[in-house]
């Protein structure tokens, strides 16, 4: 389905993936213009064996980046599955619809982080393009190197890169800066981190503080006593860094506050902060999503629909992610729903008029 979210370029099928999914017996409908963002014409679609149609409504599945949107949502026939990323705590009003047209509803944001389920990750595959960019986005914005440099004019020291929050995004950011030269220190409250970002060259800070270790491998939330305690402490070293990129988020909640407005004033001039995850909250006081903003020579750069900027890899990831999630629902060219399959039980959001996700359920009340 084409994309009706503004600013996404991602597309959730590419045509290279158009023949497996027909190899399983099952048709393949494209909409007009699906791939245009990305400069990916009908005719590379149509070669690959899909129908392209204006009209895309009839499906038996329907799968995006985006959720639906509210009007899609009433058009589609009852029964019609649908796969995207979906936020469900930011798209109650989707969910209600979904629900009342008795949709069933899949989110890759609530694929199980398993063994089994990496394949269907898509979490994971977009958090790994967001944060390349995040180290590309400082480097370009830095006015000076990266690495270490012997000139004969003299030695060019490298630049200082903190990265907080050291998960798939903050990994991924490290080691592109590492690669870049720079001089790259990290923190994240999770124990198994420090190794993490031990493996890639970098050194942890180790700020004396008790880890906080929450489920599938995620932080937690932490209390204001604690976060307080963290911010001082980590202080010093964000003033010291030439660029401070952050990516902490705690899933179905707002990003935590990591880096207040005194401690970017702390910051030299000429120094760059890339706040990943400013969409969701932001870990920086003052990034706005989509903007940068200058703050006493301090260039803050706010992160949104990050992985977007990146479509073409970004959209091959997704769509392998895509295609993986369709083979556990299709079983003969037929769609077999087995909600004994912990993924497909842990990804529905939405079915048979039921909202099936617990924590959702509990947001929206029971019609009658």
């Amino acid at each position: 389905m084409r994309e009706r979210r503004p600013g996404e370029r991602r597309v959730a099928m590419l045509p290279e993936f158009v023949p497996r999914l027909l190899s399983t017996g099952v048709e393949v409908v494209v909409e007009t213009d699906a791939g245009a963002e990305m400069g990916i014409p009908d005719e590379a679609y149509r070669d690959a064996g899909a129908r392209v149609l204006d009209d895309v409504f009839d499906a038996d599945v329907v799968v995006s980046v985006q959720p639906i949107n509210l009007a899609t949502a009433r058009a589609l026939a009852e029964g019609t599955v649908t796969i995207s990323f979906l936020p469900t705590r930011q798209e109650l009003p989707l969910v209600r619809r979904m629900r009342e047209r008795k949709l069933t509803s899949f989110s890759m944001d609530l694929v199980p982080r398993t063994s089994r389920a990496q394949p269907m990750d898509a979490v994971t595959s977009q958090s790994m393009v967001a944060g390349y960019r995040a180290a590309i986005v400082a480097a370009e914005r830095l006015p000076r190197f990266f690495p270490l440099l012997m000139t004969a004019a003299g030695t060019v020291e490298p630049a200082t890169v903190l990265v907080l929050g050291a998960g798939v995004a903050g990994l991924q950011a490290i080691a592109t800066a590492r690669r870049l030269g720079a001089n790259v220190q990290a923190y994240d409250v999770r124990r198994a981190a420090a190794e993490e970002v031990a493996s890639l060259g970098a050194r942890f800070l180790d700020l004396g503080l008790p880890p906080l270790e929450g489920e599938g491998g995620y932080a937690r939330e932490m209390t204001e006593e604690r976060s307080l305690r963290q911010r001082e402490l980590l202080a010093p070293y964000v003033a010291d860094a030439d660029v401070l990129i952050t990516t902490a988020a705690v899933p179905g909640r707002p990003a935590p506050l990591l880096v207040t407005s005194e401690m970017v004033e702390a910051m030299r001039p000429g120094s760059v902060v890339v706040d990943l995850v400013a969409d969701q909250g932001g870990n920086v006081a003052g990034s706005v999503p989509g903007q940068e903003l200058s703050v006493n020579g301090v260039l803050i750069w706010g992160g949104q629909n990050v992985p977007s900027q990146l479509p073409m890899q970004a959209s091959r990831l997704y769509s392998q992610n895509i295609l993986n999630m369709l083979m556990l629902l299709l079983r003969d060219g037929e769609l077999r729903l087995d909600f004994d399959d912990e993924i497909l039980a842990s990804a529905c959001v939405t079915h048979a008029g039921e909202v099936r996700h617990r924590p959702t359920a509990e947001l929206i009340p029971e019609v009658g």
